[in-house]
């Protein structure tokens, strides 16, 4: 998943009902969005596992990530963060961060340049050529040994 800038808040203000894991996908809200767009996120089988990890920890929840003190709110903005640094990467690294290095892999390995785009939530440029391009097909999940969880899988991370 490759998503919003400003530490992935997407994820820290995510409810159940936005994911449909057996179409494999995460629908994010217009309203949540930066460009007031609703967002596809297409999910990976281990996107999927772990989101059904997390629904055995945090079901009883409306938020895929509540607040710790307060399981009526969902996890602050800036938790991931905090996470960061206390993992010794204060000034290294960034939520933003994870989208650069998204992109940076999914480019070098091949990856069509408008379905990157299009997980980052970028807008067509083009305004002709965005007006046209209504189909979803670029937005889909690659294959599992493909993409993020592929790279990870190839690169010394064991299932």
């Amino acid at each position: 998943m490759i998503d919003e800038p400003g530490i992935l808040v997407a994820e820290a203000v995510a409810q159940w009902p936005e994911f449909d894991l057996e179409a494999a996908e995460w629908r994010i809200p217009a309203e949540r969005m930066k460009m007031k767009a609703a967002h596809i996120v297409p999910l990976s089988s281990q996107a999927i596992e772990v989101i059904e990890q997390l629904r055995a920890l945090n079901g009883y929840s409306k938020w895929v990530f509540p607040n710790q003190a307060n399981p009526a709110k969902c996890m602050s903005e800036n938790t991931m963060l905090y996470a960061l640094y206390r993992m010794g990467y204060h000034s290294r690294a960034t939520g933003h961060g994870f989208r650069t290095t998204a992109s940076t892999i999914l480019n070098e390995t091949g990856f069509r340049a408008d379905a990157i785009e299009r997980q980052l939530a970028h807008v067509e440029p083009n305004k002709v050529r965005g007006a046209y391009k209504q189909g979803r097909i670029s937005a889909r999940a690659p294959p599992d040994d493909a993409g993020l969880g592929g790279h990870a899988r190839r690169h010394g991370r064991k299932r």
